[in-house]
């Protein structure tokens, strides 16, 4: 059983079919990957499947991915592509 302390966060960036870049965050990227391929994630990229994880941090709690992902979906789309080719 998974005690909160195990728990991790992660704040991440999929390409769409499109080349546009959608940010979130979860606890499970494998799992949310997949969502988003299935057309349950987010109204966003329902219509540009499919998606592929391109970035992605991994931090100890919800509040930490969450502020991370609120600075990541500021930046323009050109910075975060630089922050996906410097990974």
């Amino acid at each position: 059983m998974s005690t909160q302390e195990d728990k991790k966060y992660f704040a991440y960036i999929v390409e769409c079919k499109d080349g546009s870049l959608y940010t979130g965050f979860t606890t499970d990227l494998a799992n949310r990957v997949r969502t988003h391929n299935e057309g349950k994630g987010a109204k966003y990229t329902k219509a540009r499947r499919p998606v592929r994880l391109v970035y992605y941090e991994e931090f100890a709690t919800k509040q930490l991915a969450m502020k991370r992902e609120a600075a990541i979906k500021k930046l323009t789309h050109q910075q975060k592509q630089e922050l996906i080719n410097n990974r």
